[in-house]
């Protein structure tokens, strides 16, 4: 287990280092670019609670990132239609060209990690993941 922790924290460093220089082009925190590309890549993820619950960010984080996206045109709050408490948030257009660049980063990105990885052992690993995932959503339900 401590193997597999030390390589999750890798990957998040090493991603976040991959980050900044595009965070330092756009002239956006890391945590804004992480909130946009979450929504992005994730639309029925789509409110604030997600982000909170979902990516592990602070509360207060996601709420001063969030409304530094709304003034600045990248992100749109819209009233759920089933429930009028509920804030759905969604990317702008003006938010295109930055999640086309977060994207590319992030291709490249999954493409570095996996080089020298055969598609054969790629395959397996999707596999894999896609069990532990069922297995997780048995846990959270109760079944065993």
């Amino acid at each position: 287990m401590k193997k597999s922790m030390k390589i999750a924290r890798n990957l998040l460093q090493v991603y976040s280092a991959k980050c900044k220089p595009l965070c330092q082009e756009i002239g956006m925190p890391q945590t804004a670019f992480d909130i946009l590309m979450f929504l992005a890549n994730n639309p029925e993820c789509n409110t604030a609670r997600d982000i909170v619950e979902i990516r592990n960010i602070k509360a207060n984080l996601v709420s001063i990132n969030v409304e530094k996206l709304v003034k600045e045109g990248y992100l749109s709050r819209n009233q759920s239609l089933g429930d009028r408490r509920k804030t759905l948030l969604a990317c702008t257009d003006k938010a295109q060209p930055i999640v086309e660049k977060g994207r590319l980063l992030q291709e490249g990105f999954r493409e570095e990690l996996f080089r020298n990885v055969d598609e054969s052992s790629r395959a397996n690993f999707f596999h894999v993941m896609e069990i532990l995932e069922a297995n997780l959503k048995d846990m959270q339900e109760g079944r065993d």
